[in-house]
C-alpha cells in the first residue's frame, strides 16, 4: 500500500517560491473534486478545478466493499485530475479520501490501484481531520459576535457535526461527531425517487436519534436558546437548497456562498423539494439528474439538524475540504500571509462531466 510522502524541507522551500502551484483533491463517497491554485496575498488564485459525480460509495453501506463499477468510474475521474495537476505544474498537493474508503474492506487494494494507474497517493483521513479541514475553509464566514458555532457537512457516506468556540484569536474545534449517515446510504435504504411523507419523516427521525448523544454531551440547544450559537452548513444539500430558493436558472456560486437563510426558509424549501416529482427535480437547474434522487435524503438530514438545533438562521458555505487543504498547505509553507487567510482572486470554469448542480456547472469564483 502506498504511503503518502510527508512534506520535506525541499518541498516547503518550493512552497515559498513565487511559481508554486498547489493542488487539493477530495475523493468523497459521491464526488471527486480537484482544486488547483497559486498563493495570492492572504489567500489564493484559482488556476483550475474539476468535479465529477462518481458514486464511489454506492453499495458500501450494504456490502462493505467498493464495487468494481464504482472503482472504474472513480479511476476515470482521477486520471483527469492527475492530468490536470501535471498540466498546471502542481508543485505541492494533498489528496484525501473520506467515508466510503473508511468503511470499505477493500480500500487498501483500491489505494494501490489508484497509485498504480494515476500516481496519486490518496490518504484516508479521519472524521476529525475532515472536520478540521471543513472548519479551516469556513473561517472567513464566522461571526465574531457569537462565541460558538455549529458547523455541519452533509456528505454522501457520513454527516460531520462540529462544535466550534470562537472566543480568542483563532476559532477552536471543541468537539466533532461523525454520523455514519449520508445521502447515499440513506437513499439506498429509504429510496429517493418518490418518497412518501411518512418515509421522509422516518429519515428525519433516524438522523435526530443519531444526533441526540452529541447534544446530550455538549448541551448545544441550551447555548442556542441563549443566542450564543451561529450555524454554518457545508454540502451540496445546503447549496442546492439555496439555489432552488433563489430560483437560479443556473447554479451560481457567487449568489450562494455566504448567504444566510432563516430556518423557516430552510424548512419551506426542503418541503418544496420533497414535494416535487422526480422529473421536476431532474428538470430543476440547481438539482439535475445526478442529484435528483439524493437531494431528498439531504433535505431530511438538514431538517433533522435544524430541528434539533434551531439557531434561527443558517450560513451557507460553498467551500470545504479542498479549500481547507489549500489554505493549510500554503500557511504551513508561509506562502500566504495573516492568521486567518481566506481571500481568493480570479474565476475558473469548473470542468464538469455529466452533471449539473452546485459546484458542478457554474463559472467559479472560489472564496475559502
Amino acid at each position: 500500500m502506498p504511503v503518502r510522502r510527508r512534506p520535506d524541507k525541499a518541498a516547503a522551500r518550493a512552497g515559498n517560491q513565487a511559481g508554486a502551484v498547489y493542488g487539493a483533491l477530495d475523493l468523497g463517497t459521491n464526488n471527486c473534486r480537484l482544486l488547483v491554485a497559486r498563493p495570492a496575498g492572504r489567500g489564493f488564485q484559482v488556476v483550475d478545478a474539476f468535479s465529477r459525480i462518481v458514486c464511489l460509495g454506492e453499495g458500501v453501506a450494504a456490502n462493505g466493499r467498493l464495487s468494481e463499477a464504482a472503482i472504474q468510474r472513480t479511476l476515470s475521474a482521477l486520471r483527469v485530475c492527475a492530468n490536470k495537476m501535471r498540466r498546471t505544474g502542481v508543485t505541492r498537493s494533498r489528496a484525501v479520501a473520506t467515508e466510503a474508503c473508511r468503511q470499505a474492506d477493500n480500500c487498501t487494494e483500491f489505494l494501490q490501484r489508484v497509485y498504480h494507474e494515476t500516481e496519486i497517493e490518496l490518504e484516508i483521513i479521519s472524521a476529525e481531520e475532515e472536520a478540521r479541514l471543513g472548519l479551516r475553509s469556513c473561517l472567513p464566514l464566522l461571526d465574531d459576535a457569537r462565541p460558538h458555532a455549529l458547523l455541519f457537512d452533509i456528505g454522501g457516506g457520513s454527516t460531520e457535526v462540529s462544535w466550534i468556540e470562537i472566543d480568542g484569536a483563532t476559532p477552536q474545534l471543541r468537539a466533532s461527531n461523525s454520523l455514519p449517515i449520508g445521502v447515499v446510504g440513506l437513499t439506498e435504504r429509504y429510496g429517493g425517487r418518490e418518497v412518501p411523507e411518512a418515509t421522509y419523516r422516518s429519515m428525519m427521525a433516524e438522523v435526530t436519534e443519531a444526533l441526540a448523544p452529541f447534544e446530550a454531551r455538549h448541551g448545544l440547544a441550551r447555548r442556542i436558546a441563549a443566542g450564543e450559537v451561529q450555524m454554518l452548513g457545508i454540502s451540496g444539500t445546503v447549496t442546492t437548497l439555496t439555489g432552488v430558493h433563489k430560483d437560479l436558472r443556473r447554479y451560481d456560486r457567487d449568489q450562494v456562498d455566504g448567504v444566510h437563510l432563516s430556518l423557516d426558509t430552510v424548512t419551506e424549501v426542503s418541503r418544496r423539494i420533497v414535494g416535487m416529482s422526480y422529473a421536476e427535480r431532474v428538470a430543476n437547474p440547481c438539482i439535475g439528474h445526478e442529484r435528483a434522487d439524493l437531494v431528498i435524503a439531504g433535505c431530511a438530514i438538514l431538517e433533522a439538524i435544524c430541528g434539533l438545533w434551531p439557531a434561527g438562521r443558517l450560513c451557507v458555505a460553498d467551500r470545504g475540504l479542498r479549500e481547507g487543504m489549500l489554505l493549510t498547505l500554503m500557511t504551513g509553507d508561509k506562502a500566504i500571509q495573516g492568521a486567518i487567510q481566506g481571500a481568493v482572486q480570479g474565476a475558473v470554469q469548473e470542468a464538469v462531466q455529466g452533471a449539473v448542480g452546485p459546484g458542478l456547472a457554474s463559472p467559479r469564483t472560489t472564496s475559502p
